[in-house]
């Protein structure tokens, strides 16, 4: 029934959304100006940039009228309607991403876990959500002049269902076998298993099933990387033609994973250059062995579909005749004094290591040529992961205590800048070194050195500049992680 106070009927989904859609290009200031008493309303708590979901509460109470809560049950009940505030950014390419996962609802390790998906509280947040995204624009100093972009009553379309089951029923099914410990938000593709909590320590709790081994506590949410094609393709409309899974029934018996090992292992013992020549791929283009696995995956980019929604990563893997010495593996780039004031969780290293599946497409000298031998899906296990937290650790440290730069000039009249930033031998698993081949320092004496220019440096905590920096996966330990098939097949 309509509800004059409230100005919508709360029965009522699509009620709902026509009074929602009254926030569109107002920032939440307006909110607070145009639907409450100002003097009443704690501006203060709702503009704390470190109040996690503020922005979402200050629109419940303050634009819906009712009073921000955790119950398991959706937000306007009698609707049936979850109501989802989440943030977009606009990238340097003007494209839209996603700010963060959509949490739905946490995973409950004190009871059994509810086996019957439509029947789960996860199903009851995500059948009909009403999403609210506004645009976190980072150049802003208060988040309350953020503005509200878009509005839409959203439910995951059936070709997602299927696939966000399977994710649904692996999660369950790892919990019930005592393992909840080992869950990672990269295991699934698009439903995932996030962590919640602060930190490891005071997030971690006993499970109900095996051996009760203690586990972070975790929900259930859509990933960053779906949420980010729902926004631009369900919700803005732009439309992506490019598929792997052409009808839903190629993934009835298999998982989608299995799915794309199939689909490449015809090409298995093929010569690089004769697949380059099968799909009219120069040998000349920088990465052409990635868009090899594009193409023989039926696609021509990184852009399918289910790459974006998945945030599956193609990473090529050249090994020798003997199926040895890969080259590193690149993750990103990144920035030092950024990293100097991250919070290890709220990091991009440790977004990209908990909620990415590598497609791991390797090749392998003979005698013929580099040849095309398997690939795998692949993600770094929780262990794995904290062992990275250690070494980026130790490099956040050093950016804080300060860079020591020591200039040597070589007999050949060269210059070569020495820091003492950790070394890949620091590390077992991870390391950060440059990938470009122009260098640029500047000390704290304003003298520089190098062949590049200030784009090729990014700037110390302490003022001096070094060269951009990446961070890597040691070769070795990808290798290490390749299966034993794929290098039995090598040697």
């Amino acid at each position: 029934m309509f509800d004059p106070e409230k100005g919508y009927d709360p029965a009522n989904p699509e009620s709902i959304e026509k009074y929602a859609q009254q926030l569109v290009d107002k920032t939440f200031l307006d909110v607070i100006r145009e639907k409450g008493n100002v003097e009443q309303v704690n501006i203060e708590a709702y503009a704390n940039k470190l109040r996690k979901g503020g922005l979402g509460n200050l629109l419940e109470e303050v634009f819906f009228g009712y009073e921000a809560n955790s119950n398991q049950e959706a937000d306007f009940a009698e609707a049936g309607v979850e109501l989802k505030t989440s943030p977009f950014e606009i990238n340097s390419k003007g494209e839209l991403r996603a700010g963060e996962r959509l949490v739905l609802t946490m995973i409950d390790y004190n009871h059994p876990v509810e086996i019957n998906f439509y029947q789960s509280h996860a199903w009851e947040k995500m059948a009909q959500i009403m999403l609210i995204y506004y645009w976190r624009n980072k150049q802003l100093d208060n988040n309350l002049l953020y503005p509200i972009k878009y509005i839409k009553l959203f439910t995951p379309p059936e070709e997602d269902l299927v696939i966000i089951k399977r994710d649904y029923n692996y999660i369950i099914d790892m919990i019930q076998q005592g393992r909840a410990h080992e869950l990672s938000e990269a295991d699934t593709m698009y439903l995932g298993a996030c962590t919640k909590g602060a930190t490891a320590e005071k997030s971690t709790v006993p499970q109900f099933y095996g051996e009760h081994i203690p586990a972070r506590k975790r929900a259930f949410c859509f990933k960053n990387s779906y949420m980010t094609y729902v926004l631009n393709h369900y919700i803005v409309g732009n439309k992506n033609d490019e598929k792997i899974i052409k009808d839903s029934s190629e993934i009835k018996d298999r998982s989608f994973g299995e799915l794309l090992i199939d689909k490449l292992s015809v090409y298995t013992g093929k010569i690089d250059y004769e697949i380059a020549q099968q799909y009219s791929i120069n040998v000349a283009n920088k990465g052409y062995r990635a868009m090899l696995a594009y193409a023989m995956l039926g696609v021509k980019g990184n852009k399918a579909e289910e790459f974006i929604k998945a945030n599956i990563e193609v990473k090529t893997i050249r090994l020798d005749k003997k199926g040895r010495n890969p080259e590193h593996f690149r993750l990103h780039d990144f920035d030092f004094i950024e990293l100097a004031n991250q919070d290890w969780e709220d990091s991009d290293l440790y977004e990209q290591l908990e909620g990415t599946q590598f497609l791991l497409v390797v090749y392998q000298e003979t005698n013929e040529g580099i040849v095309y031998v398997g690939s795998q899906l692949w993600h770094m296990n929780s262990e794995q992961i904290e062992i990275v937290h250690q070494g980026w650790e130790a490099v956040k440290r050093k950016l804080n205590e300060g860079v020591t730069l020591t200039v040597e000039e070589k007999e050949n009249g060269n210059v070569v800048v020495h820091n003492d930033l950790p070394k890949i031998t620091d590390n077992p698993i991870f390391h950060i070194r440059p990938h470009q081949q122009q260098a640029y320092y500047r000390l704290k004496d304003g003298q520089e050195y190098g062949k590049g220019t200030v784009s090729n440096g990014r700037q110390l905590p302490d003022g001096q500049y070094m060269p951009t920096h990446s961070y890597w996966l040691h070769g070795k330990f990808i290798l290490s992680m390749l299966d034993k098939n794929i290098i039995h097949i090598c040697k």
